[in-house]
């Protein structure tokens, strides 16, 4: 199994960590090929033997329960035989399983590795996003200006098509727009994308790297190997420090985005203009226009800044700019990102819950100039001492729920005494229209009332978007 294209798996031996979307897709067409499959799963729930059920029926292996716990037929959880591992993304480096394989000499691969691995000859290059915030909606204007330009095109890997779909399928793509979480790129280690984009660096998911400094560096595998452009964000060094440590293709180009005017190899911003002095002839003197900051919907500066990121990595595969300003206007963001819910009694409700993290609801939270504020659920190990600190001028008040709400009150205690806070001490899901209602009261006209938990939803929503709909239907009832 190494670094090139495996083109015979008959009979190869090959465990499968983890069910669930990407390990049932990845089960399934290692099977179609031939190859002899076990999936090893932790969890053994009516959902897993649901899916255990479907690939038995295949003739697929499946060991619930504990997929690294050893048995008769294993040596430390490692199936007999095993030649490969291909794991779901969310399995963390430390199970006893990888430290099975390292030690028998077995590679470990991501769903992301497999996919890169089964390209036909002359499939269509990537153009691959990460970052810690911001990955889907880059990724999706990115494909929506791909097609603008008449290319065909998909947004794959954790969003859309399913990157193995994209390439075992009998569609014909040009290029692929490709979402990439740090999960997938600890487990690609041959990935080598045309052009890639890091939109920003902050702590998240420090549970599963171990260290910031783990978590950057599997973001950084996005560069490596580039052929046209690595794309970073000017006001973000990490990601400019990540592409110097890169190793690309001779030729290949660091192009950065801004949102001031941009500099030579740069994308940025001049009087609601987005312009582009990266890919035009003579950037020292020229500059091409790309679209308006009123063509990104929501105008909001973080969203412009992923609008610019788009537009490098499209520029880079050599679309031309009115494609990008008719992509930016055909883009429809998903809901739960920045979605006006609605106006009541001179008070805006924002629904924000894809804001997960202490970054994205930093970004949403500098949108709005007078905000009452609802966060909280489950920290992830973050603190919020920086993300007060910034947005204290900001507040009128703060509406706290959630499992960990209590890391956010202290800290804004510390930062922002003067903020009124309503401290809801519950967890179960009809807290959030008690949020509101509380919300409400603190709110005056011209007031934002902003859901950006700045945490993860699963203390009390089964995700981010079921806690958005709560939401949404609490403020309804207010207007009711």
């Amino acid at each position: 199994m190494g670094s090139g294209q495996v083109t015979d798996w008959q009979g190869r031996h090959v465990t499968v960590a983890g069910l669930g979307v990407s390990g049932v897709p990845a089960a399934r067409a290692l099977h179609g090929l031939g190859a002899k499959v076990t999936v090893v799963n932790d969890g053994d729930d009516a959902r897993a033997r649901e899916q255990a059920a479907e690939l038995e029926a295949l003739g697929v292996t499946v060991r619930l329960g504990d997929g690294t716990a050893s048995d008769s037929g294993s040596a430390a959880g490692l199936p007999e035989g095993t030649e490969l591992i291909v794991t779901a993304p969310g399995w963390r480096p430390d199970k006893p399983l990888f430290a099975a394989a390292a030690a028998a000499g077995v590679p470990v691969w991501g769903d992301v590795e497999l996919a890169w691995r089964l390209r036909k000859p002359g499939a269509a290059p990537w153009l691959a996003v990460t970052g810690t915030n911001g990955k889907t909606t880059t990724v999706q204007m990115l494909a929506s200006i791909l097609e603008a330009a008449g290319l065909r095109t998909a947004a794959v890997g954790n969003i859309g098509v399913s990157l193995l779909g994209a390439v075992l399928g009998e569609e014909e793509y040009d290029v692929l727009a490709v979402e990439l979480s740090s999960y997938q790129l600890h487990w690609a280690p041959s990935l080598r994308a045309h052009s890639a984009a890091v939109l920003n660096l902050a702590p998240d998911h420090l549970d599963w790297h171990g260290s910031m400094e783990a978590y950057a560096a599997d973001k950084g595998r996005v560069y490596e190997g580039n052929r046209i452009a690595c794309v970073y964000n000017a006001a973000d060094k990490a990601t400019e420090d990540l592409v110097r440590e890169a190793d690309v293709e001779e030729g290949c180009r660091a192009v950065g985005f801004t949102l001031g005017p941009p500099g030579p190899s740069q994308l940025g911003v001049v009087e609601g203009i987005l312009v582009d002095r990266a890919f035009v002839e003579n950037r020292q003197k020229n500059a091409q226009e790309l679209a308006e900051v009123s063509d990104v919907r929501p105008p909001a500066p973080h969203n412009v800044a992923n609008a610019l990121a788009a537009a490098a990595l499209a520029r880079a595969y050599g679309v031309p700019a009115s494609a990008v300003r008719d992509g930016l206007r055909a883009f429809t963001p998903d809901a739960h990102r920045i979605t006006h819910v609605a106006d009541l009694d001179g008070v805006a409700w924002v629904d924000d819950s894809k804001a997960t993290n202490t970054h994205a609801a930093g970004a949403s939270l500098a949108a709005y100039e007078s905000i009452v504020w609802i966060a909280g659920g489950l920290a992830k190990g973050a603190a919020f001492d920086e993300l007060v600190t910034d947005s204290a001028k900001r507040l009128r008040g703060a509406v706290l729920i959630g499992r960990d709400r209590a890391l956010i009150r202290e800290a804004l205690a510390r930062h922002a005494p003067e903020v009124p806070v309503v401290d809801l001490d519950r967890t179960d899901t009809g807290a959030m229209l008690q949020a509101v209602q509380e919300a409400q009261r603190l709110a005056r006209p011209g007031d934002t009332v902003l859901l950006a938990p700045a945490c993860a939803s699963m203390d009390m929503f089964a995700n981010y978007n079921k806690r958005g709909e709560a939401f949404a239907q609490a403020v309804r009832e207010l207007g009711a």
